[in-house]
C-alpha cells in the first residue's frame, strides 16, 4: 500500500481532514486514490497543493480566489500579471478592513472611557457600555467626532 492516509496530510500541512475532504468536494484538491478499505491515499503533489491551498488561505485568499492561483501555478500559458493583480485586489479588501477595524478600534475605546468616566465599578446594569449597546443613539467615540 503506497501513499499518505489523510491523517498524515493532516498532520503534515496542518490541515483538519473535514478541511481537506472539504477541498475534495469543491474541487480544489484532486480527489485522490482510494486503496484497501475505501481508504483515501494521497501523494507528494498532493500535499504540496494543499500546503499551497492552507497558504492562501492563511493570508486571507477566498476561496474562489484560492481556485484561481491554483489553476495558475498549473497553467504556463497564463501570465505572472494575473496572481499580481488578484494580490493587489485582496490588498486592497485587507486595507478597507484594516480602516474599518480601526474605526470599531475607535468605537470600542470609547465604550471603555465613557464607563471609567460614567459608571466604573458602580451596578453592571446601570455601565454606559450596556445602555450604548442597547441604543439606537450614536456610541460615545460616535458622539466626540460629531
Amino acid at each position: 500500500m503506497s501513499g499518505l492516509r489523510i491523517g498524515e496530510v493532516a498532520e503534515r500541512t496542518g490541515t483538519n481532514t473535514p478541511t481537506i475532504r472539504y477541498y475534495e468536494e469543491i474541487g480544489l484538491l484532486p480527489r485522490p486514490d482510494r486503496q484497501e478499505g475505501n481508504q483515501r491515499r494521497y501523494g507528494d503533489d498532493a500535499v504540496k497543493r494543499l500546503t499551497f491551498i492552507r497558504r492562501c488561505r492563511d493570508f486571507g485568499f477566498s476561496i474562489e480566489q484560492v481556485r484561481t492561483l491554483t489553476s495558475l501555478v498549473q497553467d504556463r500559458s497564463r501570465s505572472c500579471f494575473e496572481a499580481r493583480d488578484l494580490a493587489q485586489q485582496h490588498l486592497t479588501e485587507v486595507r478597507v478592513k484594516l480602516k474599518e477595524l480601526r474605526e470599531l478600534e475607535k468605537s470600542i475605546a470609547g465604550f471603555v472611557e465613557s464607563c471609567n468616566v460614567a459608571c466604573a465599578g458602580g451596578p453592571g446594569p446601570d455601565c454606559v457600555i450596556l445602555e450604548d449597546l442597547g441604543s439606537m443613539k450614536p456610541i460615545a467615540a460616535e458622539r466626540r467626532r460629531a
